[in-house]
Order: structure tokens, then sequence, then C-alpha cells
């Protein structure tokens, strides 16, 4: 089993940033990819940004290419999510997954453990 726990999540205006992190707990970290997804109101869960187990490759979702990064201390057991430039449409509950097997960062159903989220308001 591993346990995630979002935090950084907040309000604030557009055009700012904000860093979320991911705590994970449980079993080896550098074992799994790491993604984060995100889920607006009446809308699916989406792909966001994912980082190997190693971290030396990424992948990101067009809308957030260039604004966004992600990132992972394995030592620390957390991965990170850097947004800048943020704009209203990024509003959302932001999600950390952690996927054992393989690398599809971008398929929702191959993560094996989720935290429970944290909110990003974006005003404009």
């Amino acid at each position: 089993q591993v346990q995630l726990v979002e935090s950084g999540g907040g309000l604030l205006q557009a055009g700012g940033s904000l860093r979320l992190s991911c705590a994970a707990s449980g079993r080896t970290f550098s074992n799994y990819v790491m993604g984060w997804f995100r889920q607006a109101p009446g809308k699916e869960r989406e792909f966001v940004a994912a980082i190997t187990r190693s971290g030396r490759s990424t992948d990101y979702t067009d809308s957030v290419k260039g604004r966004f990064t992600i990132s992972r201390d394995n030592p620390k057991n957390t991965v990170y999510l850097q947004m800048n430039s943020l704009k209203p449409e990024d509003t959302a509950v932001y999600y950390c997954a952690a996927q054992q097997t393989g690398y599809y960062p971008r398929t929702l159903n191959k993560y094996d453990y989720w935290g429970q989220g944290t909110q990003v308001t974006v005003s404009s």
C-alpha cells in the first residue's frame, strides 16, 4: 500500500503561482511513476503531468506546457507540481497518483494509488 497526501492548494488570482506537494508513505517511492491529475466541477478527471521513477523524464498535457513543472525528490518521498501563470481554467481539485507497473503516464486507470486531492481556485 502507498498513502499519498497532497498539500499546497489555495485561492489566488490569475497570473499567480502555486506549488503543490504530494507526500508518499508505505512503499519504496522510487518504484512508482508519479502523476498529477485534476478534476473541475462537472468534468472528468484529466491528466496534467507525470514523471518517471528516476525523475529524468516528464510528460505534460498541452494546456500546461511551459507553465507547470513536475519534479520529485525520491529521498524525501515527495512529488511536486510547480504551477506558474495560473489561469481561471486551471481551477480544479488536483490529485497525485502512483503507478507501480509500466509507464502509462496519461492513463488514469493504470494508476494504483490516489491522494485525497487539494483544491486550487484561480480567480480572474
